[in-house]
């Protein structure tokens, strides 16, 4: 019998073996990114405190007008370009970047893209 990979079972340990020599202070937080098949979220996170600081994701009220006819990719980059102003507002300007076990191509880099050009350094 062939067994079928978990892919997102993959990715978690893809995740926690970056997670151990990655992690968020308060002068330069981690910014998370996650993505489902239809959405993609980003958060920063002040891993000392175990708090988040801000968040953004494609579900949120506020985004829908933005997103609205938007391929996933255009998507992407604007929740990266919003979690950097939301960042700003709060006086981050540093982060360091998890990607969370995924392959740094497509929708992940697009938020790392809109980020950057927001302003976030990283």
């Amino acid at each position: 019998m062939i067994n079928k990979l978990d892919k997102n079972k993959e990715r978690g340990r893809r995740h926690a073996r970056v997670r151990k020599h990655l992690s968020g202070t308060a002068e330069r937080p981690r910014l998370v990114v996650y993505r489902s098949l239809s959405n993609i979220y980003a958060q920063i996170i002040d891993d000392t405190k175990g708090h988040t600081l801000c968040s953004c994701g494609t579900v949120e009220k506020a985004m829908q007008d933005a997103i609205k006819g938007k391929t996933k990719q255009e998507q992407a980059y604007i929740i990266g370009e919003t979690i950097a102003k939301r960042a700003m507002e709060k006086k981050i300007k540093q982060v360091v970047f998890d990607r969370g076990g995924y392959i740094y191509t497509g929708r992940v880099k697009n938020v790392a893209d809109g980020a950057r050009a927001a302003g976030l350094e990283f």
